[in-house]
């Protein structure tokens, strides 16, 4: 069994969504990061970084395991899926797992914060981040040009990890409009019922909704002062 420790976030969705690919049996721990949960001692002592996601293995003699890409890792090793086993197959998805690590989660995570949550508009420094997440949604629409998948012809934990990101990518102010790969993938993915599952844990919240978008900014908001 697995405790996971988790919020409504494309680095939540991403553990949640393998967990239910690898249809591991686990038990699901949404922290209100709004609160300051995440920076309490109890949950220090099992990411020391004080943020979401981490899964406490109690198979493993309660292996505790932090930071979204490295819970994925942890997760195709453990069960021997979604990772290829050999050399090249395995580098090409750790290759876009970091790409998703390094680049695509934190530079959308700055558009998010400065187009959404920032109190003071800084059109230079939103245009900057917007950019830059277009930019990488072009190298992954060209990959998905090459090939089904960001790592080949097989799914991994590279394309869960990317796909949250990018499902977001409304909330950013993005727009998918001629990435048509990236946009075929995404649709293919929706598709899955273990991803359709992960997106429940937690349930997402309706951000079309005016009143559920205030109240999602609002928290956001008072998170980002902690």
């Amino acid at each position: 069994m697995i405790t996971f420790y988790t919020a409504a976030t494309p680095n939540g969705y991403k553990v949640s969504i393998a967990l239910e690919e690898l249809g591991l049996p686990y038990e699901m721990k949404a922290l209100d990061l709004s609160s300051g949960a995440q920076k309490e001692d109890w949950f220090t002592n099992i990411n020391p970084n004080g943020r979401i996601p981490a899964i406490v293995d109690h198979d493993a003699g309660d292996f505790a395991v932090f930071e979204s890409g490295a819970i994925l890792m942890y997760l195709a090793e453990k069960t021997g899926k979604l990772m290829p086993e050999d050399a090249k197959g395995r580098s090409l998805v750790t290759q876009w797992l970091m790409f998703q690590m390094g680049g695509l989660g934190p530079m959308q995570g700055q558009a998010n914060v400065f187009f959404r949550y920032f109190p003071e508009k800084l059109p230079a420094v939103i245009e900057r981040y917007q950019n830059e997440t277009l930019r990488l949604y072009g190298i992954l629409d060209r990959r998905l040009g090459e090939s089904a998948y960001l790592a080949g012809d097989d799914y991994s934990i590279a394309d869960i990890a990317c796909f949250p990101w990018v499902l977001a990518h409304s909330w950013a102010g993005l727009s998918l409009d001629g990435l048509d790969h990236l946009k075929a993938w995404t649709e293919l993915l929706k598709e899955r019922p273990a991803v359709q599952k992960g997106l429940t844990m937690p349930p997402r919240p309706d951000l079309k909704q005016d009143d559920n978008s205030k109240k999602f900014v609002a928290a956001a908001q008072k998170m980002l002062q902690r």
